[in-house]
């Protein structure tokens, strides 16, 4: 019992979030995704091609978009968040961000020192 206290303060010690956002083209995504972690806010950005169906301006839209899932801490969410606003060609960006509660504790580690603000080469 002691053993996965210990594990599950470990876990809770480093709090990671998954930030989101959605773009409209796969080059705005890499550029995004490039420049967060070469600036060491993000350890690892993911990007997936989806279907978006929304209301826009009182019409019904059906858009093919790029969500990019970003790999962070915390402690650097209002850093993402400026940076996605910087570099986003959106009026509105979807910008949100899903706290993680459990992580395997190595990886949790990775990702608080690949996302430490530290920039990297591009």
């Amino acid at each position: 019992m002691k053993r996965e206290a210990d594990a599950e303060r470990r876990e809770r010690t480093v709090n990671l979030l998954a930030v989101f956002t959605t773009v409209g083209s796969r080059e705005q995504a890499q550029r995004i995704a490039d420049a967060l972690v070469s600036r060491g806010l993000v350890a690892c950005a993911q990007i997936s091609e989806i279907e978006s169906v929304y209301v826009w301006q009182g019409a019904l839209q059906r858009e093919p978009e790029f969500r990019l899932l970003l790999k962070t801490t915390a402690a650097q969410y209002a850093a993402v968040q400026s940076a996605i606003r910087e570099l986003h060609a959106y009026e509105l960006p979807a910008i949100f961000a899903v706290e993680v509660t459990h992580a395997f504790e190595p990886y949790a580690a990775w990702v608080a020192a690949g996302s430490n603000g530290t920039k990297r080469a591009p």
